[in-house]
Formats: C-alpha cells, sequence, structure tokens
C-alpha cells in the first residue's frame, strides 16, 4: 500500500511570503442558533479545537474583526455567540459569511505538512528536468489527495503520495515529482 502525505499536525510554522492570504477560512455560518445571536458554523479546519478557545474571528470580504463571546463544538459543527449580535434577526444578517483567522493564528504543522495556500502556485517539476506547470488546485478525494498542475502539456493530475511528490520546497515555490507511467 503506498504512503499518503501526512494531514496537518502541530509542529512547522507557517513561513509568510508575498501572494499568501492575510487572512484564512476557519469556517462558514450556516444561520442562527437559538434565539439569543447565537450561529451555527461549519468548520472548515482540520483543528475543530481551535472553536474553543476562539476570541476574535474576521467575517466576510472585508476580514471585520469581532469578539467570540462564547464557543462550542458540537458533533462536526461549532455554535459561536459573537459580540453584537444579541437575537436571532440579527444573526441572520451573518448567513453565509466566512469566519477567518490571520495568518499567524494557524496551527503549526509537522514537518513535511503543508496548508493549501502553501501548495498552490509551485512550480512542478520531474527529477528529469520537465516542467509540469503551477499547481493551481487540490482535489480530496479521501484516499490522498491530488494535486492539479496546469501547464504545457495541459493538466497533470498528481497523487499527493510520499514515492510521487519527492520534494517541497517553499522557498524556491517549487515542486519535484516522480510520476508513475501514464500519468503524462
Amino acid at each position: 500500500m503506498r504512503k499518503k502525505l501526512k494531514s496537518p499536525r502541530p509542529g512547522r510554522k507557517v513561513q509568510f511570503k508575498e501572494g499568501y492570504p492575510k487572512f484564512v477560512a476557519i469556517g462558514k455560518i450556516l444561520e442562527p442558533w437559538g434565539d439569543k445571536g447565537e450561529v451555527k458554523v461549519e468548520i472548515l479546519t482540520d483543528f475543530p479545537e481551535r472553536f474553543n478557545y476562539l476570541e476574535r474571528v474576521y467575517i466576510g470580504q472585508t476580514a471585520r474583526p469581532l469578539k467570540v463571546e462564547k464557543s462550542r463544538v458540537l458533533e462536526d459543527y461549532a455554535v459561536l455567540k459573537l459580540e453584537g449580535y444579541d437575537n436571532r434577526t440579527a444573526a441572520s444578517a451573518l448567513r453565509g459569511q466566512l469566519l477567518q483567522i490571520p495568518l499567524e493564528e494557524l496551527m503549526p504543522l509537522a514537518e513535511g505538512e503543508y496548508y493549501e495556500f502553501e501548495i498552490i502556485g509551485l512550480e512542478v517539476w520531474t527529477e528529469d528536468g520537465l516542467y509540469l506547470g503551477r499547481v493551481k488546485e487540490v482535489i480530496y478525494t479521501g484516499a490522498n489527495d491530488v494535486y492539479v498542475a496546469d501547464g504545457p502539456k495541459g493538466e497533470v493530475l498528481i497523487p499527493a503520495l510520499e514515492d510521487v511528490v519527492l520534494k517541497i520546497d517553499l522557498g524556491e515555490g517549487k515542486m519535484l515529482v516522480s510520476l508513475p507511467e501514464g500519468l503524462l
């Protein structure tokens, strides 16, 4: 069985680069929860426990800061009470908004683990020196992630497996791969 690349776990801190987002979405407000202004939040992070100690989130395109008065994780979603939203009607106005945190508040990752925004945009090269393009998307399949590189040969699907992705160099913005026969 092939070993897939690891999912995010505590360890390596994100190295900030030009082009990285200033904020990262950790949740999406689904609907009001009860009648006291709380909201039900779809969890968009691999670290749902972060909702248990959130003090501030940033809402929407403008990243407007809001104080978190209360939060808890229930099953596969979170419930938050945000300052200034004290009834169901007020909370309804937040429906569909993304909850974001500043990049510096991201959980550290283990060596060899990466956030999606660190992978997107990397140049992809084979060990033979063939340029495949830049990663434009990450597909989550369940078995292993797949990186989609777009370049001179069109779209190339690259399984995120240790024996395929040989090296990721964020400083140089490159990924070195060894493609199994038939992938080109």
